[in-house]
């Protein structure tokens, strides 16, 4: 268990709820870093100087910056294994939570992008995602294993994965399957995922005042 506390760089409304749900769920403190993005504090030389990208979520522990959204849930999650969030090296499910943590980044957002932009992707031989549908029935495959990315077991891939799927379908970039909206459901009733998006909430009615 780390005795540091991790300084987390965050701003409502933004990919870093997540990290900020992740942390909730992890039940540890932190010191949190609000950026406010309406007067664009991200690129600004304050935080600039900790991540040259202007991106969030990042954090910053025991004297190292982690950025990216799998990094940063890769680390937290390995930083506190007594809470379970993480199956360990030489667990079983160690390979397929890496794999569904890294899908996310390497394939589910650009092929996003891509498609929200209503650009076509590159050759599929070339795509790091090969073609929009291979890719969403692939994941629509595995949450139909449920009730959670690993089955039985709760992790922190369904923190990366619940925030995702509920923005995504939210503003309809992501088909309402009824697989995708129970899974939604099911990891935003949790407690300290509740919890999050109420902090969060109330930070983005200061900010907007």
């Amino acid at each position: 268990m780390s005795t540091e506390r991790v300084i987390f760089y965050h701003a409502p409304n933004s990919r870093s709820g997540g990290t900020r749900a992740l942390l909730e769920e992890l039940g540890v403190r932190y010191d949190l870093r609000v950026l406010d993005f309406r007067r664009n504090e991200q690129r600004q030389a304050g935080y600039t100087e900790v991540n040259s990208m202007g991106k969030v979520p990042a954090i910053w522990h025991n004297g190292g910056l982690v950025t990216e959204q799998p990094a940063v849930f890769l680390y937290l999650a390995d930083l506190y294994p007594e809470k379970g969030l993480a199956p360990p090296v030489g667990d079983a499910l160690r390979g397929p939570y890496l794999r569904w943590m890294v899908f996310y980044g390497s394939c589910f957002e650009p092929a996003l992008v891509d498609r929200s932009m209503k650009r076509d992707p590159v050759q599929p031989s070339t795509c790091p995602y090969g073609d929009w549908d291979t890719m969403f029935t692939t994941l629509v495959a595995q949450l139909e294993r449920g009730p959670y990315m690993l089955g039985e077991r709760f992790s922190a891939l369904d923190v990366l994965w619940g925030c995702a799927l509920r923005w995504t379908t939210m503003f309809k970039l992501v088909p309402e399957l009824p697989v995708i909206t129970a899974y939604v459901e099911r990891i935003a009733a949790r407690p300290a995922m509740q919890r999050a998006a109420a902090l969060d909430a109330e930070l983005a009615a200061t900010q907007a005042a």
